[in-house]
């Protein structure tokens, strides 16, 4: 089969590899569509994400697939099933690690649920539970989706972000895009973001945002206090650049709470208190998809949630284009972009 892989930091290649062997507790995918993601991504390609994986590997966490074989044991997924989550797992054959593996044209899914059920170790199952089954009705072509909303929507509501809540986001990318449309989704009833000034239009009009700052802006805190006066009970910085936190803690409320999500200068965020009006509580990045699930199920079927601010469902860049998508992403042609992975 082919499979997106870095070989060397820098750029990927679709080549073959071997395709994976599904076990009893596995359910065998034809990949179907992936989407690309600007911080992990991204940083694994260029080599400064956190955790790099041995190269060569296989890139994607962003991937679903249609389930067209089952092992004996499965009984909680079923073949036809669309599941999120899915990826090839490594070919320690051909030297082959993954970075969650999701671009490539076969993959596999595990019942998660028969293998906690017959009582294997938690370590063999535990990650597998973001393999989760998209309803019935739903587009394959939206469900790459269901990564990013749920991961987001879990750590917003960790946060304590609920209706009535003053929210400020940093970053316009694919992560503060969904932090914004959660925020509304939930009730907050301010919601504010500093981000790429060509960004705002589209952000307001279909994320809901109220306020909306350029954050190149010198006088962007000045500029928040203004708009909100009482300070926001919640921020969100998306990006994780140095220096964010000195700019945006001073519009935050005493006792709010502050959340570095993005991971750009990963180990090198400083937050300094004296910068904030009081005293406040620095958020760990804790989330797990697996508990937003439904929620997220939900609100797509209820058309709260729909790709178009993030990516053109009617464009789709075939696997052996990855690198044309993910150039155009960095040309922010759009936050993110749909990758057709079957033939």
């Amino acid at each position: 089969m082919k499979a997106a892989i870095i070989e060397k930091f820098g750029s990927i290649v679709v080549k073959d590899m071997a395709e994976p062997k599904p076990g009893e507790y596995d359910a065998l995918c034809e990949m179907l569509y992936g989407a690309t993601c600007t911080g992990t991504d991204s940083h694994i390609i260029d080599g400064s994400f956190p955790w790099i994986s041995p190269l060569p590997t296989v890139l994607g966490h962003e991937s679903v697939g249609r389930i067209v074989s089952v092992g004996k044991k499965v009984r909680h997924l079923k073949v036809g099933d669309i599941i999120t989550r899915v990826g090839t797992p490594a070919s320690p054959k051909e030297n082959i690690s993954i970075s969650w593996g999701g671009f490539a044209e076969l993959g596999i899914a595990k019942d998660h649920w028969a293998m906690c059920a017959d009582g294997l170790p938690a370590e063999q199952w535990q990650s597998h539970r973001v393999n989760q089954v998209v309803p019935h009705g739903v587009d394959p072509k939206v469900a790459p989706m269901f990564t990013t909303w749920r991961e987001t929507l879990s750590y917003i509501t960790r946060m304590g972000v609920k209706s009535g809540a003053a929210v400020l986001v940093v970053g316009s990318g694919g992560n503060g895009l969904s932090y914004a449309r959660h925020a509304v989704n939930l009730g907050a009833s301010v919601v504010a973001m500093a981000g790429a000034a060509y960004m705002e239009n589209a952000t307001k009009a279909k994320a809901g945002v109220h306020i909306y700052l350029d954050y190149k802006r010198k006088d962007l805190d000045s500029e928040l206090n203004k708009l909100q006066p009482d300070g926001f009970d919640f921020i969100i910085d998306a990006v994780g650049k140095v220096g964010i936190a000195d700019r945006v803690l001073p519009c935050l409320k005493s006792g709010g709470v502050y959340g570095t999500y993005g991971i750009d200068d990963f180990g090198k965020i400083v937050v300094n208190p004296a910068k904030a009006r009081g005293p406040f509580r620095d958020h760990p990045c804790s989330y797990d998809e697996s508990e937003t699930h439904q929620q997220i199920s939900e609100w797509v079927m209820q058309g709260k949630l729909e790709p178009s601010l993030w990516y053109d469902v009617d464009k789709q860049y075939p696997l052996a284009r990855i690198s044309d998508a993910y150039a155009d992403v960095l040309a922010r042609k759009s936050p993110k972009a749909l990758v057709r992975l079957h033939k």
